[in-house]
């Protein structure tokens, strides 16, 4: 697979990379782990060098299952995990958030236990804390990489203004958010931000949540563990009315030989070099689909068609639920 450079530290990376969320939480029971550790140990056998965890999934369980899969393949790959949440001793999770330097120093310990391994690649604060300034954040990070225990900082979900201040006290290499062309927000201000200053951007949720694969329509019914079963773009009126995206999306994909999904990803790698999306699945033939849109290549006038008519097809259903809508953007 092709490999792409996230900022202007450099790192080195497949096109695409795989979410491992899904594997362990958010969309329903938690994979079986020989068959996780299976699939994730499948993507690296086709070319995928990029892997994304975080302590919140599971919780940790997400992080014991990627360290086992890449134990063997560690010099060859690149493991992005996370920060920020407060979890009881069983893992319970607790309100808000904690993003104090101590604790930071106290999750990354765990976390490198947890993935067999002497050091992060990228570091993320999966949430802007309100209650702890950003360049103290920052700043802890730092020490961290002067340590040799994390080789690169990265943001999720922060917004343009808190993206500058944490830049300027250690350079951020990539801004985890979603982006999609269901979800097209990040274009008005953060993909600037990010161009201006020299940082990479994973988008996650590149397939929409899964509604960009044409798989899920207004009758399909959701676990009962489901993270999408409490999101508004989700409701069954939504995804009628959001429909005319996919049915874009096929018509396309119909001309190129390719699938929705593969079409979905192709758009993003093409918006800019340093786009690195990190679709996830707990399928291998959904992992080969998704592996196959590095391969497409849509030219810009490709684009520029897809973009234009997405534009014109009005969205419904907000992103998230008012309270989980309160962590983003700060």
């Amino acid at each position: 697979m092709q490999q792409r450079s996230l900022g202007n530290n450099h790192l080195k990376v497949s096109a695409l990379g795989l979410g491992c969320m899904g594997l362990s939480s958010g969309y329903g029971p938690a994979t079986d782990r020989p068959e996780a550790v299976k699939l994730i140990r499948a993507a690296v056998e086709r070319g995928v060098t990029f892997f994304d965890t975080a302590e919140a999934y599971g919780p940790w369980l997400n992080e014991e299952v990627v360290g086992e899969a890449l134990a063997p393949f560690r010099k060859q790959v690149v493991i992005a995990t996370k920060f920020g949440f407060k979890f009881g001793p069983k893992g319970e999770r607790q309100e808000g958030l904690d993003s104090r330097p101590e604790h930071i120093r106290e999750v990354v310990e765990a976390s490198l236990k947890r993935l067999q391994t002497d050091h992060i690649d990228l570091l993320y604060q999966h949430r802007v804390d309100p209650n702890v300034p950003i360049e103290d954040v920052a700043g802890a990070v730092k020490d961290l990489i002067r340590q040799g225990k994390v080789r690169h900082f990265g943001l999720s979900e922060a917004g343009a203004k808190t993206i500058r201040r944490a830049h300027a006290v250690q350079p951020v290499t990539a801004l985890q958010s979603e982006y999609s062309l269901f979800w097209r927000e990040p274009e008005r201000e953060i993909l600037p931000t990010l161009q201006e200053l020299g940082i990479g951007f994973v988008p996650f949720s590149p397939l929409g949540k899964g509604f960009l694969t044409g798989k899920i329509d207004a009758n399909t019914k959701f676990d009962a563990a489901d993270f999408r079963n409490i999101v508004p773009r989700f409701t069954p009126e939504s995804r009628k009315a959001n429909q005319a995206l996919v049915d874009l999306l096929t018509r396309i994909a119909a001309q190129k030989q390719a699938t929705p999904a593969q079409i979905a990803l192709a758009w993003l790698l093409a918006q800019k070099p340093w786009i690195v999306p990190i679709p996830g699945t707990t399928k291998l033939h959904r992992l080969e689909e998704n592996i196959g849109a590095a391969k497409l290549e849509l030219t810009p006038a490709d684009r520029r068609e897809i973009t234009s008519a997405a534009d014109a097809i009005p969205l419904q259903g907000a992103r998230y639920p008012e309270h989980l809508q309160k962590l983003v953007g700060r």
